[in-house]
């Protein structure tokens, strides 16, 4: 065996021992929880601006 057939041989095998002890990262992530209310304040806002386009843009429907 040549000193290059030898040396690439020896490379393969390091290459492969690297390869098969990769460490692995877990990261744990909580859920998070988002409460939202809707306010019935809001609604009846929204009732109006819609009403008040409609209003003013007949033509839309």
């Amino acid at each position: 065996m040549t000193k290059r057939a030898a040396a690439l041989t020896a490379a393969a095998a390091f290459a492969a021992l690297l390869g098969a002890c990769t460490p692995t990262v877990r990261v744990k992530v909580d859920p998070i929880n988002i409460y939202a209310k809707l306010d019935a304040d809001v609604r009846v806002r929204l009732d109006k601006e819609v009403q008040t386009l409609i209003s003013q843009n007949p033509n839309l429907f």
